[in-house]
């Protein structure tokens, strides 16, 4: 191989990370953090990029850089918060029942369904034609203004040519993208297929928009490299395979940060804690590659059809807002803020009006509370908005943030701030985990005075702080803060190693979540038989402790904070095929492989053809996932599940059987 060095990627709904690693080696060169621009992704990936490139020095040059390999958490959070394109469905032989299980109406409400007649049965026999009629009348009428669709026929895993008919027939009309379920799902379930399809034409053009960022960005970088992308199994792809698959990067930065902490660490069985800016994902990981969830991933409380990792996330990161009750308890919230320390670093005249706040004796809640516009973003997407919103939005400086206060004049405005910053068009500053270790000198990139300020008007606000001991006082209400991080995130990791939730009440969980390990007479200690690895932004400041409670040392490895990144730059390739075999008329077996089934004699002849075009797809598969002999891919791992009548021979016991084939490719 020519070139020598392969650039990892991860843009989360915090920061973007980047890493330069020595292809060969995997040596890290270099590493780079720098804020997610959510207004315009190029802008935060520009500036990661640029940081690490300036960083590497030494042998490093553009023209010599293999591959760039990009990991994000924006699918998954987009389909969470409801984000998204509207797009048309299309269901083909759905019954009304089979519609209503779909769960389309909840999970995407502004998606317009269409059905046609069609659709196949289990065999892969025809159900009926289908109707194109239908189709042509839809997209004539409520298809009409519609920018993707998704399609999903009744058994199309057995017989997918009406579904193909449908899906060429919308685009020869329309011109627009169609995510064909049979493409993304290769079991029956006929409702969640229609789901994942669904789920995935909403956010084809939010991973277009990330892809063509980084690639214009590399490209003013004079980087001519091709783009990889994380998928949600940890396993990488060209972007160009993916862009037309975006759901399958559901989770996608937290896979890429399991693969990062294996890498990073060397250890192979561990359980992994990655605390990033929003979120805190918790994984088991043995044999070096994360447990995936078989029944498919859940996104938002909707089950997919997409094989990703199986991991536990709570929304808590560095910057999860902070609040305090009346009497002064603390309040972990699941919305991100931005830290108070970060914007005072930004716009220095925030630290002189928290100053001012502390002479004045009403408001010290609010004092820390701004809005602002996000960074790059444009005002076009405003003409969908209401007047009053596009009115709430025009009030706050464009320049700078504008205290909450001033902006927000009554209880419609205050019930409109969520709905905005959801939707990307505003955000919000609070007090934050991170403000509270710059109080405790655990964290010194920002303003830690503003941090300081912050916190006394929080506990001059509720009365923690009295002015005899100020200091004193607001340093222990960040150790308040930090001690509730570490009660939080050691509960979330004992569910995680004990594969249950536990209930909220449980005294045991609490006696180790709490460090106090005693329960009454009763010592309790429950300890992790594997290694504990955190990695992310504030591992650091929170996982020493955690570790304590749990009796282990965290690991906390060196460049942890930018895993993600280094995840997605060393990830590999994995290509996954299944064939289904099943009975037909007069002893016949069907080999299910698309299109209409192959009918084949007995079952011994079904499994040998089902296993040669598994083979054969796998192969033409990996070969897909990398457009250069640039991969080492290990031997074919086939594998055949067989239901059979108990007590007959082999082949006249046959009633099913699945055949899977999967190759994984090392980058040389």
């Amino acid at each position: 191989m020519t070139n020598k060095f392969a650039i990892g990627i991860d843009t989360g709904g915090t920061y973007t990370d980047a890493v330069i690693i020595d292809a060969r080696s995997h040596a890290i060169i270099a590493g780079a953090k720098a804020l997610t621009t959510k207004g315009n992704l190029a802008l935060g990936v520009g500036e990661a990029l640029r940081s690490v490139i300036d960083s590497a020095g030494g042998e490093f040059s553009v023209t010599s850089v293999s591959m760039v390999s990009l990991s994000t958490t924006l699918a998954t959070n987009a389909l969470v918060e409801g984000h998204g394109s509207p797009v048309g469905c299309l269901l083909i032989g759905f019954s009304k029942d089979m519609i209503a299980r779909t769960r389309i109406a909840e999970a995407a409400p502004d998606t317009v369904i269409a059905t046609a007649t069609g659709g196949h049965h289990h065999t892969g026999s025809e159900l009926c034609t289908l109707d194109t009629q239908a189709i042509e009348t839809a997209l004539q009428g409520p298809f009409k203004e519609l920018e993707a669709f998704a399609v999903a026929s009744i058994y199309s895993v057995r017989n997918s040519t009406h579904e193909r008919q449908a899906a060429d027939l919308i685009t020869q009309i329309s011109g627009k993208p169609v995510s064909a379920s049979c493409d993304l799902a290769d079991e029956l379930d006929g409702p969640r297929r229609a789901l994942t399809a669904t789920l995935n034409a909403r956010i084809l053009s939010l991973i277009a928009t990330l892809e063509r960022a980084v690639r214009d960005t590399l490209l003013e970088l004079g980087i001519s490299a091709p783009i990889m992308m994380v998928k949600g199994d940890g396993s990488i792809a060209r972007a160009e395979t993916v862009l037309n698959r975006p759901i399958e990067t559901i989770l996608s930065g937290p896979a890429a940060s399991v693969i990062g902490a294996h890498h990073l660490s060397g250890i192979s069985d561990f359980v992994i804690s990655d605390i990033g800016g929003t979120t805190t994902d918790v994984a088991v990981v043995k044999n070096g590659w994360p447990r995936l969830n078989e029944q498919g991933s859940d996104v938002g409380g909707f089950r997919t059809m997409i094989r990703a990792i199986d991991m536990k996330t709570i929304g808590l990161g560095g910057d999860s807002a902070v609040e305090f009750d009346p009497t002064g308890n603390v309040s972990l919230l699941s919305n991100r803020v931005v830290p108070v320390a970060l914007l005072a670093h930004r716009y220095p005249q925030v630290t002189t009006s928290l100053q001012l706040a502390l002479g004045q004796s009403q408001g010290m809640l609010g004092a820390s509370c701004y809005l602002m516009h996000p960074d790059g973003a444009s005002t076009t997407g405003y003409r969908t908005l209401d007047r009053q919103s596009i009115e709430l939005l025009q009030r706050i400086n464009p320049a700078h943030p504008s205290l909450y206060r001033d902006v927000v004049h009554n209880a419609a405005d205050r019930s409109r701030v969520p709905k905005l910053i959801d939707q990307g068009y505003l955000r919000m500053s609070g007090f934050t985990l991170s403000d509270a270790a710059h109080i405790l000198q655990k964290q010194s990139q920002w303003c830690a005075e503003a941090s300081l300020l912050a916190g006394e008007l929080l506990g001059r606000g509720c009365g923690r702080v009295s002015g005899h001991d100020t200091l004193s006082d607001v340093k222990k209400l960040a150790e308040d803060v930090l001690d509730a991080v570490a009660y939080k995130s050691t509960r979330v990791l004992l569910d995680c190693l004990a594969g249950k939730a536990f209930a909220e009440d449980d005294t045991l969980i609490d006696s180790t979540a709490s460090g106090r390990h005693s329960l009454n007479d009763l010592s309790v200690n429950l300890t992790p038989h594997i290694e504990l690895i955190a990695v992310g932004g504030p591992a650091g400041i929170v996982y020493p402790e955690v570790g304590r409670r749990l009796g282990v040392q965290a690991r906390i490895p060196e460049y942890s904070g930018i895993a993600n990144a280094v995840g997605a730059a060393v990830g590999m390739t994995k290509a996954r095929v299944r064939i289904e075999v099943s009975r037909g008329s007069k002893g016949s077996f069907l080999v299910h492989a698309g299109g209409r089934p192959i009918r084949c004699e007995n079952g011994e002849q079904a499994i040998k053809l089902a296993e040669q075009i598994a083979r054969q797809r796998v192969q033409e598969q990996s070969a897909a996932l990398w457009e250069t002999p640039s991969v080492q891919t290990a031997n074919i791992d086939l594998s055949v599940e067989r239901i059979d009548i108990p007590d007959m021979d082999s082949d006249s016991s046959l009633i099913a059987a699945t055949i899977s084939a999967e190759v994984i490719g090392q980058l040389c």
